[in-house]
Parts: structure tokens; sequence; C-alpha cells
């Protein structure tokens, strides 16, 4: 590989000399070869991910500062000779870290096979044959194909062009197109000017070439600067929901440690079980396995969203997906077919051009610039006999002109034939032709307009059609396109996808509403948009889009329906206002154009068949463009969103109740309610179960609206409910001390049974807003909770007993204690019901729930 320091090595050089000098040729690197480059020069990557294998998996189970904590504990307990106590910590610690080791290893090997699904290729030529590899495999010396699209894979030199156009606004700033072509430059020329030369990261718009990579990786332009131009990805609200989740848990158990080791050092309790026994309760209250079951629930979800054909690339992004309550679309592909098909040609005057047709027809059969659905659709319209024609040449579409032009010959008349933007072609045109003869386009231009916007009411689409005829010239430019005559509109029409409009009613009660962002006319935008949602869409044009501050168009962008006549650097803008507006925004895109508005949405959402830039762009993937799809996918967002928010629920309720009682019991017993070892214990099994929360239904309720986090909602409900557990359990001490006259032993086997019999019961209770006899749960949640109760129950007749601190009980005992556990689940049922009619008021739907809408947040 050319020395990326010496300024000479590729633009300033010849092609031949590069590919001498990287030791390849036309017919491209053998497979061999490129093998023995990708190790020598490593993956074609900016950032080489490291892999994480098993071990280092189980490992990063032990990074947490709880778990170093309780490690330590073990060292010392056994230089205190207390090698049972620590054993049990050992294997407990274990077990959770193995369990969610276990659940991690599963949960990246699913996102895995669902990430490679989607995956950025590159055409190369390899042992003289075109193929597709993957875009990391690129080496310094293949010759790349690249049209339309495409994402240019490495630094390169262009070897054959014609009419290319690369966007390379991610390096260069400059938001209109570069063209490019074979040749040289002077060494000292900048960047943005080296017009022979590709970048890695730069995507094709328009024309086709061929090019040599000359480097890969972090040794390209893009490499250089990739640090200076990659920005940390802005924080989810899944993400940030979980992190001030975090800090409110760190507050309450920082509290209740400090004040519950505090207490019993004061009470003369021996100093090390006090340790113990307060990092016991550090670890009862925080839910140590929520991470896990957060990847979990993340990852179920994207299985299950992709057996409905969504496809997920970030994880994080099904919370957000859920949370949409905007969705911002071009209506070519959403709202219509995207197979446009032509109606016909008509001339100045309405009336149906059958020259018009043909000379279309000629004009799309010789272009040959990037494929497009207008000129399949003039091809396939008719067929004509052309025999004696010939193409002389081409000037090519550009986002400039908006038109293209083709000269033909026959029998030595030549003849170009331009068609594009009615007002593109109209602009060129000094006369009419019709029927009837020549007339002057000033008298006949209002008419053709006229005919145009009637035509793009009635949501067609027309293109100007306008010819001229030269002499024997060989060649054409951009400077020949004038005083032509204007022949015809072509008339185009995108009929409404099939089910368009049930699948538009399914997201408005999903509490989704869709916004048009398209460049098509106001016309064709506004009357397709019409016909879909049943009434007159408010409309904004890009013309006023541009005259709008960003504080006018984050207020006007919240009430339009249909943003028509937008400019690519518009979407982003547009996507922008509506975020500023409190909503989340998702925006579904598969245009060469919507790389930087996938970027900037909430949710960027392409499909398999769109260009590499949208797809790489993009954090959900849909494999059918189609509303309902990506409906069902909304609706699998919001199951995992509220199957996390259940084990919350359920845990910090639960925990937090139980770890109070225990820094209540510390004040007055004269040993400790539960020893440490009995603590972990009990937060081993009652997490069992919610690894299995992913399997759990939903309340149909809780997918209705989007969705955020509420983290005073949570914090409310988890000292509520907390008390409520607190209250229970004070009143099994209470049983206990005066009914049973229970031991230390007994009484520690007593409360740790009901304690545990108590957080898995609550399940029932916490898993639903409805009655909890009305809705049952999974039958591997259901399973997992009867295991965990056969194991509780049969511990203290085991012969581990010994070792935990456990003793059996009578069945008068167990039947007491059963009394309780079956009123604390009333007694919560009931709670549920008052806590949420206190909170959202009586008439209020379930839907709200430890949750609040977009722009409450």
């Amino acid at each position: 590989m050319p020395k990326r320091e010496d300024p000479e090595q590729l633009w300033s050089l010849s092609a031949g000399g590069l590919t001498e000098q990287l030791g390849t040729g036309p017919a491209g690197l053998t497979t061999t070869e490129a093998k023995r480059r990708l190790e020598t020069y490593g993956p074609n990557l900016l950032h080489i991910a490291k892999r994480t294998d098993a071990l280092t998996l189980l490992l990063a189970q032990f990074k947490s500062p709880l778990i170093l904590i309780l490690l330590g504990a073990v060292i010392l307990s056994f230089f205190l000779r207390e090698p049972v106590d620590a054993a049990i910590i050992i294997a407990i610690v274990l077990l959770s870290s193995v369990l969610g080791f276990w659940q991690e290893k599963r949960a990246a090997g699913a996102v895995k096979s669902l990430q490679a699904i989607v995956r950025i290729e590159a055409r190369v030529i390899r042992d003289g044959v075109e193929r597709d590899v993957p875009a990391e495999d690129v080496v310094p010396g293949d010759v790349c194909i690249l049209n339309a699209g495409d994402i240019i894979p490495g630094d390169s030199a262009i070897l054959e062009s014609k009419d290319l156009f690369v966007q390379e606004a991610a390096l260069t700033g400059e938001s209109f197109p570069a063209e490019k072509e074979t040749g040289t430059v002077a060494r000292e020329t900048p960047l943005m000017k080296r017009t022979d030369t590709l970048f890695m990261g730069t995507h094709v718009i328009s024309g086709s070439a061929r090019a040599l990579v000359t480097f890969t990786g972090a040794s390209t332009e893009f490499g250089k600067v990739s640090e200076r131009l990659r920005l940390k990805p802005a924080e989810t609200e899944f993400e940030h929901g979980v992190r001030r989740f975090g800090y409110l848990l760190t507050e309450v158990t920082l509290i209740l440690v400090i004040v519950i080791f505090g207490i019993t050092v004061y009470l003369e309790r021996p100093v090390i079980d006090s340790f113990l026994f307060a990092l016991a309760i550090a670890v009862g209250i925080i839910p140590e396995l929520l991470p896990a079951i957060i990847s979990v629930n993340l990852a179920v979800g994207a299985v299950h969203m992709a057996r409905r054909k969504v496809i997920v690339k970030q994880l994080a992004s099904i919370e957000n997906l859920g949370s949409m309550n905007v969705l911002c679309a071009d209506k070519t592909g959403t709202l219509t077919e995207g197979t446009v098909e032509l109606q016909g040609a008509r001339d100045a005057e309405g009336n149906s051009s059958e020259k018009g047709l043909f000379y279309a027809y000629l004009n799309s059969f010789y272009e040959t610039g990037f494929t497009n659905p207008i000129d399949e659709a003039i091809r396939t319209h008719g067929q004509f006999d052309l025999t004696g024609y010939q193409k002389v040449d081409e000037v090519p579409y550009d986002f400039v002109r908006k038109r293209l032009s083709i000269l033909v010959a026959k029998d030595g008349a030549h003849l170009m034939i331009t068609k594009g933007a009615v007002s593109s072609v109209l602009d060129l045109c000094s006369s009419v032709d019709l029927r009837s003869g020549c007339r002057d386009i000033a008298d006949m231009r209002n008419g053709i307009e006229r005919q145009s916007k009637s035509l793009g009411d009635d949501g067609f689409r027309t293109l100007g059609l306008a010819y001229k005829r030269l002499g024997d010239v060989s060649r054409i430019g951009k400077e020949d396109e004038v005083d032509m005559a204007f022949l015809a509109l072509l008339v185009f029409f995108d009929p409404p996808k099939a089910g368009v409009v049930e699948a538009l009613d399914d997201l408005r009660k999903l509490g989704i509403a869709l916004k048009v962002i398209t460049g098509d006319n106001v016309h064709v935008a506004t009357s397709v948009t019409r016909n879909v949602l049943g009434y007159e869409p408010k409309v904004l044009t890009g013309g006023e889009v541009h005259l709008l501050s960003d504080d006018a168009l984050r207020s006007r962008a919240p009430m339009i329906d249909v943003f028509a006549e937008i400019e690519p650097s518009q979407k982003e803008r547009i996507i922008l206002a509506l975020r500023k507006s409190g909503n989340t925004v998702g925006f579904l895109g598969d245009g060469i154009n919507d790389a930087s508005a996938l970027h900037s949405a909430d949710v960027g959402i392409s499909v398999n068949s769109a260009v590499d830039v949208a797809k790489e762009a993009a954090t959900i993937v849909l494999l059918e463009k189609h509303l309902n799809v990506l409906a069902a996918g909304v609706r699998e967002g919001r199951k995992t969103f509220a199957n996390t928010l259940k084990y919350i629920y359920m845990t910090t309720s639960a925990n937090f109740g139980n770890m109070f009682s225990m820094a209540g019991a510390a004040l007055f017993l004269p040993f400790l309610p539960l020893l440490p070892k009995q603590i972990l214990l009990n937060n081993f099994l009652t997490d069992f179960p919610a690894m299995a929360i992913s399997t759990d239904a939903v309340d149909p309720e809780l997918v209705e609206k989007p969705r955020r986090w509420d983290i005073r909602f949570i914090r409310n409900f988890m000292i509520v409910f907390g008390v409520v557990s607190s209250i229970f359990d004070f009143l099994t001490f209470a049983a206990l001390i005066f009914i049973l006259k229970a031991t230390p032993e007994v009484f520690r086997t007593g409360w740790f049974v009901e304690s545990v019999m108590t957080e898995v019961l609550i399940i029932l209770v916490m898993r639903t807003w409805n009655p909890f006899y009305k809705s049952m749960p999974s039958r591997p949640l259901l399973v997992a909770m009867i295991l965990v109760l056969l194991v509780t129950l049969s511990l203290p007749y085991s012969p581990l007993k010994g070792i935990l601190g456990l003793t059996p009980l009578p069945i008068s005992s167990l039947m007491l204690l059963g009394l309780i556990t079956v009123l604390y689940a009333g007694a919560s049922e009931f709670t549920k019901k008052v806590f949420h009619e206190r909170a959202f008021g009586k008439e209020s739907t379930i839907v709200n729930a430890g949750l609040c809408h977009p722009g409450q947040a």
C-alpha cells in the first residue's frame, strides 16, 4: 500500500502508475492475493471491533462494584475462619454470574445472527470475475465496480468513469455532489477539488465507475479524521431511563447500607456479620440481573421482530421504536406501490401524442445513466421499431439541471431529445410542436403549466419532453439545450399501495402520526396523501421551509401532514424540528439522499432493498417495505419495553420492602433477621423467574400508545408497594415471635420462606395492571415460579439446611405463613387498583401506568 505521508501517491499519479505500484491490473487481484493482503493490512474498518469471546464475557460478569465488594468480603471471611459462609457467598455469586453469562451469550448470538442478514457489500473484480464481498474484506489493489447508491469502500483512483457524481459532504461539507473523472491533478490540490479521487465513506449519486482501491481502513482520508468527525451517539430514551433508574437505586442503597451498618455496630453486633449483613442488603435491593434481563428482553424482542420481517441492528432502538409517535416517510413505496406506470403522452392542448410516446421511448431506450423507474415505465409501456436509429451522444441527468438529453441519428439526420422536470424543460423551449403546427412558447406556456398542475391535482406526475433537430454533430453538451421545441407532457401514475389505508389506520390506533416528506411536486404529494388519509392534508413546501427560522419550523412542523418539494438537506432539518418539539421521530427512507435524515431521527428505518448508504445509517431494517410490517415491529417494541418494566416493578418494590423490613428488624431483634448468605440466596431464587419475563404476554392496552420512562412513577411505586411488603413482613415477625415463639433459626427460616413466597406470588399481581386472575402468565414464567416455590419449601428439610442456617418448620407454621402470603397478595391487588386511580384518575386507562407520553418526559 502506498505510504499515506507521500502526497503524490494517489491523486497526482496516473492510474497506470498506481496499478503497477499496487501489483494489480484490470482483472483485479486473485482470491489468494486478496486473502494475503487482508492479513497484512487488516479488515477495512475504521475501528476494528474487539471480538468478545466466552471467557471475556464470563469475566465481565464480575465487573460490578457490588460483586467485587462481596468477593472482598469472602476473602475477609476466610481470614476470620468462616469458610462455610464464604463458600456459600461464592456459590451464589457464581450462580448469578453464570446465569447472566449464559443469557447474555445467547442474546449476543441472536443479535449477531440478525445483523448478518443486513450487511454492506462491495462489488470487486477477483480472479477476473465481478463478485460481491463484504466491505470489510476490500484490500488495497482491489478494482471496484461502482454504481449509483454504492458506498465507496476505500480511497480509490478512478480507472474509468461515466457521468460520475459523488456525495462527499461527510469529508468536505459541500452539500452539492462532486463530479468525478479520470486523470491527475496537482499534488497541492485540496481534498474537495481532487476530481480523480474517490474517498472511503462517500457514496455515488449517479453514474458509474471502475476504481482502484489504494487505501483502506484507518489509512484512508476518512480514517485520518474519523476521530474528529465521529460523535458519540445520542443517548436513547431507554438508556437515559436506565441511567436515571440506576441513580435512584444508588441513592436508596447507600442510605440503607450506611444506616444499617451503623445501627448494627452500635448495638454491639459482630462487626463482620454487620458488614456482611449491610452488603447483603445492598445486593438484595439492587436488581443485579437488570443488565441481563434487559439484554435478554431486547434480544428476544429482536428475534420476535425478525419473524415479523423487522431486523434490529441496534438493540436499544427497540424501545425507541416503541416510543415513536411520529413517522416520517416518502410517499413513494410507502403510500404508493412505487411501480411507476406511464399513462400516456399529451401535447400542449391535452391531446394524446403518439409522436411524444415515440420520442420518449427513444430517449429512455438509449439512456445509459443510473437505473430509474421512470425510464423503465416508458420502455415497458410500448415497443417501437428503432431500425435505422443509432445513439450518438448523451448529456446525463443531474440534480442541478433535472433533465436528460439524448442525441440520435437516422439517415444522416440528428435529433436531440430532452426529458425532465416540466419547468426545467419549458425554460429551454422557444416553440411548441402541435398537430396544427408550431406555436411560440410564450403563447402556450401558461396553458402547459395549468395542464401539468391539473394532472398533479389528480395524482399524476408529469415530465416535459422537447426536441431539437441538429446538423451533422457527434457530441452535445449542456450548452446545446436551448431553442428547443416542446413536444408533450409525459403522464405517470403511481397507484396507492394495497392495504395502505388500513395500515395508516392501524398506525393511528397505535398513536403514530404519519408525515410525508417528499421531493415530489406539491400537487402530486397533496393528491396522493389526500386519497389515502381521507382528508385534506396541511402542506408545507421546500421553499416555505427555507424561509422559516428553526424556531418557526419547530412550531409549524408538528401541524403539517405533507412536506413537498423538499431538498435532501431539508429532510434532516424537519426531523430535528419535530424532535425538538417533543416528539419521538422515526424516519423511513431507502434513497441515496435519506442518509442524514436516518441518522438524525430517533429511529432510522430502512428496507433491505435500500441502497447501502441508507442501510448503513438505519438502526431498524424492514425486510418488506410496508407499513403493516412496521406496525408489527412497533407492537413488538412496546411489548419488550413493557416486559422490562415488569421486572423493575416487581423487583424494586419487593426488594425495597424486604430490605426496609430487615433494617427495621435489626433495631429490635437481638439477632440478625436473616444471615447474609440467606439474603443472597433469597435474591438469587426470586431473580430466577425474571429470566422468563421475556416470554410473558403483555396487556393489549400497554401497546396501544407510545411510552417513555417515568422515574417518578417508578420511585413512588417502589415506596408504596415496598411499604405494603414491609407491613406484612412485620406481621410475619409478630406471628413468628408472639404466636410461634420462634428461636432465631426458626425465625430466619420462617421469614426466608415467607419472603421468597411473597416475592414469587407478587409476580402474578405486578405483571398486569388488570386483576391478576384475568391474565395468565406464560408457561415458562409459571414453571419457573412453581420451581422456585418448590425449592424454597424443600430447603429447610434438605441436607443443605445446616449449611444455609435453616431448620424444618412445622405444618402449622407453614400454614400461617401461607395465610400471610395470600393476604399480602390480596392487599397488593387492592393497592394496585387504588395506586393507579390516585396516579391517573378513576377514568384513566391502564396504558399510562409507569410511563409518560412523548413530550412529558
